[in-house]
């Protein structure tokens, strides 16, 4: 993991994360106000209505409930907080029903959200003010290839993405290069694969998608595992034949990376962020009832897929071990140590 001091050498910077609710910006946002930066958020709360965050009350937080795609508004929080960085991390993304239920309106809001972000960096950089804006983008840019780990360069030569959701991650990696083009806007695109931790819930517009008699959360394959096994599904129904190759990152090490890339030197760049250590589907499924069924033999049974389920996604990470000195390391077993509980509650709760 990166080194704490590493981000303490440019404490005191003025920070704006748009989507700022969102699963990611929950790892980030306590790491930097850790670091002594005041973070500066914004979010229509599209995905899960209000919510509470624990840092909500920090003095150096500033949340507003507003849309990233009213530019006026992104210039003035930039003018009022006088920003420093942008992490833009607004966008639609609901998990695989979503890229079928919102093909259209997922890319066209997803373009809308980052050229207003950008039509904002561009105007603050030209008064000189704007160090670096940081791109959350997707390992889904990936969506095509047939190169094994995938490097980053890999999403230039192979063919586009096949999802809109995809494709529209790709087009928001152009949005930085094209501002960089043209305006000199500093950039660095991360592309973070699986995360996996607490704090996803289920999306106010997740269709309603069974996978045997449970309905899938649909955001992370791994708390859909988590409550199907909790609600008592037997044999466990996967999508699928099991064999999907992901990596899954916790998201406490992605937030370490994404905040190794911002406070950095480095300008003008990407970066594959994830563990080097990838599992099948199947594999995980057994991981998780073993923990939570000790006593029952593991059965399965095998779900008609989605058009967009990925079979393989592994990425090449070291780019960002060298240059960033970034390294994932969290294991599944601690991963799922933390989350099983939390989306257990989560279930009783009947946010899940």
């Amino acid at each position: 993991m990166n080194k704490k001091s590493k981000n303490d050498r440019k404490a005191g910077k003025n920070i704006l994360i748009t989507g700022d609710r969102g699963f990611i910006a929950g790892y980030i946002i306590p790491k930097l106000l850790d670091g002594g930066h005041k973070v500066v958020g914004l979010d229509n709360d599209w995905k899960y209505g209000p919510v509470k965050k624990s840092f909500d009350n920090h003095p150096k937080y500033f949340h507003s409930r507003h849309d990233a795609k009213d530019v006026d508004f992104l210039i003035s929080l930039l003018e009022k907080y006088k920003i420093d960085m942008i992490i833009h991390g607004a966008a639609i993304i609901g998990g695989i029903s979503l890229f079928h239920k919102l093909a259209y309106d997922l890319m066209a809001e997803n373009e809308r959200l980052a050229a207003s972000v950008f039509d904002a960096a561009i105007q603050w950089h030209k008064k000189k003010k704007l160090e670096k804006i940081v791109v959350i983008s997707s390992s889904m840019v990936f969506e095509s290839t047939t190169k094994f780990p995938s490097r980053e360069g890999d999403q230039l030569k192979c063919p586009p993405p096949l999802s809109t959701y995809g494709y529209q991650k790709l087009a928001t990696e152009y949005f930085a290069r094209g501002a960089n083009i043209q305006y000199g806007v500093p950039y660095l695109i991360v592309r973070p694969f699986n995360c996996a931790g607490v704090g996803e819930q289920r999306a106010k517009v997740d269709a309603k998608v069974y996978s045997g008699n449970i309905n899938l959360a649909m955001s992370h394959v791994i708390p859909d595992l988590i409550q199907k096994i909790y609600k008592g599904q037997y044999p466990l129904h996967i999508l699928g034949s099991g064999k999907q190759i992901r990596h899954y990152t916790y998201g406490g090490d992605l937030a370490d990376g994404i905040l190794a890339a911002m406070f950095s030197d480095i300008a003008n760049d990407d970066f594959n962020l994830s563990t080097p250590v990838g599992h099948t589907v199947l594999e995980l499924s057994k991981e998780i009832w073993k923990r939570m069924m000790p006593t029952e033999p593991f059965r399965w049974a095998s779900d008609k897929p989605f058009k967009y389920d990925v079979q393989k996604r592994v990425p090449d990470v070291r780019k960002a071990k060298k240059l960033l000195r970034f390294e994932a390391k969290t294991s599944l077993d601690k991963i799922l140590d933390e989350t099983i509980p939390w989306v257990c509650e989560m279930v009783d709760k009947g946010k899940i």
